[in-house]
């Protein structure tokens, strides 16, 4: 957890304030009781109400010094935890956004997800409560004994037998509490993944009516999350009344020896009464720091989950010496016997692929499910690193480029869509933020998707839903392709991105993509062998490997695969 403490150097001052106010607060609460003495054995006792004025006024002053104090802290000590949260969130969420596709798998989402929220929370708990309380806890137990002991040495016998068993007792329920407080952040782990995939695959688990089983799923997580809370809240339920009781008979113990005291004269009663807050304050302060000693252990489970995240090392990063891609090559792929695997795959995904794609020229992936073809797309934008051979993009190997020039001449569309909640324009602007609404219009023109966005409501300011689940899959397809045209990119690569097109939609859109993109190279990714057969070159891609490449009549004279998938796909007059 010390290493996130980092993150407070802003707030130096803050901290620094918060001391000296909880340091002031102390003193005031340690000298109330004995001005309270003070007024009991000199004022009452003795009738002088003069003095008791004095005493009470002065008393007063004080006990409002220490509550300004208070308020000035608290305020202060909770400023410096929300900041401090807010960074530590912007950092994990920066960290995040630098991952490759490679340490989301390892991670994962829903971790993730808990890590910012939950996690820090947690965290920026115990920074508020630790500034407050590991100035005023120890203080208000060392100076509460010192105080106590100028009153009546030998009372203090009494606190010499309660705090070592006070001690004991939370020591004993700390044991049992501390792992329970440990599984707390697994078991939200849990909650969020089930209650994540529940939500995003509502319409899968409907369609199967795994209702109920989902529902029994969640149930579970939710039992065990429960289960773990009753546990510790039983021991906490436990805990209090207990040291209400140790407390309570520590006070008997008190006033019983002090009256005795008192009645023997050798010890007044303002005495005793302030001997009995000091003995409290005392006992309060052991508690204050058990609780630190709970939620720290807690908080510190929080902070190794999250300096996990800050301490991940992006597998994907810049090269040291970036290179700059050559300005008479634009738009020039190629891959020089790539080979890649997946972390922990037996076998490669891709194998020995070798390829060119140019400016003008449209090139067509086809293949088998599993067949290796969204991970040869993947590669471009350098979301994942080959294990060996290279990719070149105007000439230089995309892994001694900058990621953000890389990916600013690609212009993406992956296999599944994504859209974002707001306008349909918004979605598209993603792809170029200053774009006009002439560009926006055009794009959506050329991806076929103008006609649909003119006959809604508000045309290009309708409202897209969380995950675009108010449109259909051709729709968001056709909007992510004028997201992808609007950037007006050197490389464009359509992950499947025509499946949920109708023929004559998918022909118009390749027709209209044809002098859109003319001055880019191409890379299609399609099922359909409708969608490919027009293309420059076709690669044909099994097993990871390429077993074809050419015209579409080449393969039809030379390439077995790609036989079997057209004529699985088309009759006999259409493949003549």
């Amino acid at each position: 957890m010390l290493k996130l403490f980092r993150f407070l150097k802003p707030y130096t001052a803050h901290i620094a304030g918060v001391l000296t106010l909880v340091f002031l607060q102390t003193l005031s609460d340690l000298y109330l009781p004995t001005l309270m003495a003070d007024i009991i054995d000199k004022g009452v006792m003795l009738g002088d109400t003069g003095y008791i004025m004095k005493t009470g006024g002065f008393m007063l002053l004080v006990a409002g010094g220490g509550v300004l104090c208070a308020v000035i802290a608290s305020y202060l000590s909770s400023k410096t935890s929300m900041g401090f949260g807010r960074i530590v969130r912007e950092k994990v969420f920066n960290r995040v956004e630098s991952f490759s596709l490679s340490e989301f798998d390892k991670i994962g989402t829903a971790t993730l997800i808990t890590r910012t929220t939950n996690d820090v929370t947690q965290v920026q708990m115990v920074v508020m409560t630790m500034m407050r309380m590991m100035v005023s806890a120890p203080m208000m137990a060392i100076g509460g004994v010192i105080m106590a002991l100028s009153k009546d040495k030998t009372l203090t016998l009494v606190l010499v037998v309660a705090i070592p068993l006070l001690i004991a007792f939370i020591a004993l329920v700390a044991s049992k509490g501390l792992p329970l407080f440990k599984l707390v952040q697994v078991k939200i782990d849990r909650i969020n993944l089930v209650l994540r995939e529940k939500l995003t695959g509502i319409r899968v688990i409907r369609a199967f009516n795994r209702t109920e089983h989902e529902r029994e799923r969640f149930e579970a997580a939710n039992v065990d999350l429960t289960e773990n809370y009753i546990k510790i809240n039983r021991i906490m339920a436990f805990m209090m009344p207990t040291l209400m009781f140790i407390m309570n008979v520590t006070s008997l113990a008190i006033l019983w020896f002090g009256i005795i005291r008192i009645d023997l004269g050798q010890m007044e009663m303002g005495s005793l009464i302030a001997f009995i807050q000091y003995a409290m304050q005392i006992m309060f302060s052991t508690l204050m720091m058990t609780v630190m000693f709970i939620m720290v252990p807690r908080a510190q489970v929080a902070a190794a989950r999250i300096n996990e995240v800050l301490d991940t090392v992006p597998g994907i990063q810049d090269a040291a010496q970036p290179k700059s891609p050559d300005n008479k090559r634009r738009g020039f792929v190629e891959f020089r016997d790539v080979t890649f695997s997946y972390s922990g795959a037996e076998q490669p995904a891709l194998s020995n692929i070798s390829f060119t794609m140019k400016p003008g020229e449209v090139t067509a992936v086809i293949g088998s499910t599993g067949a290796g073809k969204s991970t040869l797309v993947n590669l471009i934008p350098r979301f994942y690193d080959v294990d060996s051979g290279s990719i070149l993009v105007d000439g230089v190997d995309v892994r001694e480029m900058p990621l953000e020039t890389l990916r600013s001449k690609i212009g993406f569309v992956p296999q599944k869509t994504v859209l974002f909640s707001g306008t349909i324009a918004d979605n598209i602007r993603f792809g170029k933020e200053d774009a006009t609404d002439e560009e926006i219009r055009h794009v959506a023109e050329v991806a076929q998707a103008l006609e649909f966005i003119e006959s809604l409501n508000d045309g290009f300011n309708h409202e897209i839903a969380q995950g675009g689940t108010n449109v259909s899959g051709g729709q968001k397809q056709r909007i992510s392709i004028a997201r992808a045209l609007v950037r007006k990119p050197e490389i464009y690569i359509f992950d499947d991105s025509f499946s949920a097109l109708d023929f004559k939609t998918d022909a118009r859109l390749r027709a209209a993509l044809r002098k859109e993109t003319r001055d880019s190279s191409v890379l299609i990714v399609a099922q359909r062998v409708g969608t490919v057969m027009d293309a420059d070159q076709i690669i044909v891609l099994d097993k990871g490997r390429i077993v074809g490449k050419g015209t579409h009549k080449e393969l039809l004279d030379n390439c077995e695969v790609y036989r079997e998938i057209v004529s699985s796909q088309l009759s006999g007059e259409e493949i003549a």
